[in-house]
């Protein structure tokens, strides 16, 4: 690990400033995934902006929508009432992450920021495109088990690790921040770049933009929710294929739904052919299927993780029936 600044933010303002006017200075919060890149090499900074200090930890309510700030730690946000309650697909995520110690320390803006874990981004003698943009991704020819099926390009297939991110696609939630333009409010759906050309690059975020809130809109559909991840283990491991499901239904017909993937995605993935799928239909075993089906229309498997495409298949079947409470 490389010599750095340290300093403590006084205000947003101060710790926008801190940022932005050093071209290699970082947010630091909880740390938990920040201190292990810089360790790695994955990443490099000349300053870390200690954010502890600031007002940005509460959960608040504000009209139709619970405002989350940026630095709630991730176990206190799955334990609050409204959020079990009025957001459950949100809890159930944050509480199947990581481990108990990380997700008392970690703050939900840096979760959202984590990187993928991808063993070449992560190796300091690996070339990868996100660290060295050009140098190739040898995942694609590599080992590849544990990367994307969904959105992945020639520069790159590396997962994003976020289980709190697919759960935020499925309820529509808006990222809050402020830079050194000034505020401005983001959807959820906007939020995450695909790799595309410059895989570097995996937000709209401007350099020295903090996120100091998430707002959570109230819905039929956010109510009635759930997020299943399945994993090699049971605890501190990154999901192999996760759903995120939310459903309003008018009687056992489904009024509107949402579906979003993790483990198998580029991004936190959001399937509409999916949704299409159910929207206006009977919930049962055969429409259940076709969202199924849909889920994975476009997949590109590689060597080691064709599995995905039926594990996903299958994901999507399990949550739908346990959440629609099909027989």
């Amino acid at each position: 690990m490389k010599n750095f600044d340290y300093a403590v933010a006084a205000t947003p303002a101060d710790a926008v400033r801190l940022v932005a006017e050093r071209p290699g200075a970082a947010f630091v919060s909880g740390g938990t995934d920040l201190l292990n890149l810089m360790r790695d090499c994955a990443q490099t900074h000349d300053r870390l902006v200690d954010l502890n200090g600031l007002d940005l930890g509460g959960v608040a309510l504000r009209g139709d929508v619970l405002r989350i700030g940026g630095l709630a730690r991730m176990s206190d946000v799955a334990r609050h009432p409204v959020v079990r309650t009025r957001f459950p697909v949100v809890s159930e995520a944050l509480l199947a992450s990581a481990s108990p110690q990380i997700r008392n320390m970690a703050a939900l803006g840096g979760n959202l920021l984590q990187r993928t874990r991808c063993g070449y981004f992560r190796d300091p003698g690996s070339a990868c495109n996100k660290k060295v943009p050009g140098s190739g991704c040898p995942a694609i020819t590599g080992e590849n088990r544990g990367h994307a099926i969904l959105g992945g390009t020639d520069q790159c297939i590396a997962v994003h690790p976020s289980d709190l991110g697919v759960s935020l696609r499925a309820v529509d939630a808006v990222i809050r921040t402020r830079g050194p333009r000034g505020e401005r409010a983001i959807p959820f759906g906007e939020f995450q770049v695909p790799p595309g050309s410059t895989p570097e690059r995996e937000t709209v975020l401007e350099h020295g933009e903090l996120i100091t809130s998430i707002d959570l809109p109230f819905s039929a559909l956010a109510g009635k929710s759930s997020y299943l991840k399945l994993r090699d283990r049971s605890s501190f491991e990154f999901a192999v294929v996760s759903v995120a499901a939310a459903l309003e239904l008018r009687g056992r017909t489904v009024k509107d739904v949402r579906l979003a993937f993790g483990g198998v995605a580029t991004t936190s993935w959001r399937s509409t052919d999916a949704e299409a799928a159910l929207r206006g239909k009977v919930l049962d075993a055969a429409s259940i299927g076709g969202a199924a089906d849909a889920a994975v229309r476009g997949a590109v498997p590689r060597e080691h993780n064709g599995f995905k495409v039926e594990l996903l298949r299958r994901a999507v079947t399990r949550a739908l029936t346990d959440l629609g409470g099909v027989r």
